[in-house]
């Protein structure tokens, strides 16, 4: 059993009831390390957030993740916190943390809003 590594552990909120969400989360929970993470499906009937998680209807709207260290963040940010949670993708989270690149990835996440229905459409046509 891999034990997590507090220092690059997280718990990422994600709308499992979003079928575009749920390709690109399960995408993460497949790779190596990600067993250390703790995967929250805030769709889920029993999810009331409380206790540093964000509110229900809050994480619906925006995709978040807590860091090791209890501080919540969304949209790119949470992204970023993902993929330097993850040892194959930790390169690119620890460059999607700092500007420039973390105002790029921000401004994508807030350009990506608006399409998300579309898009949650088109991904519950193709299964």
């Amino acid at each position: 059993m891999v034990k997590k590594n507090e220092a690059e552990s997280c718990e990422v909120y994600f709308d499992g009831s979003c079928p575009l969400c749920r390709r690109e989360i399960d995408f993460y929970r497949r790779r190596d390390g990600a067993d250390a993470i703790n995967w929250v499906d805030v769709s889920a009937s029993d999810y009331a957030g409380g206790g540093g998680a964000p509110a229900p209807d809050t994480a619906m709207k925006r995709f978040h993740v807590k860091r090791a260290d209890g501080t919540i963040v969304s949209g790119g940010a949470a992204f970023a916190e993902l993929w330097a949670a993850i040892p194959a993708l930790r390169p690119f989270g620890i460059l999607f943390r700092h500007p420039p690149f973390s105002w790029a990835i921000a401004l994508g996440y807030r350009a990506f809003l608006p399409l998300r229905p579309w898009l949650q459409k088109f991904a519950a046509q193709r299964g």
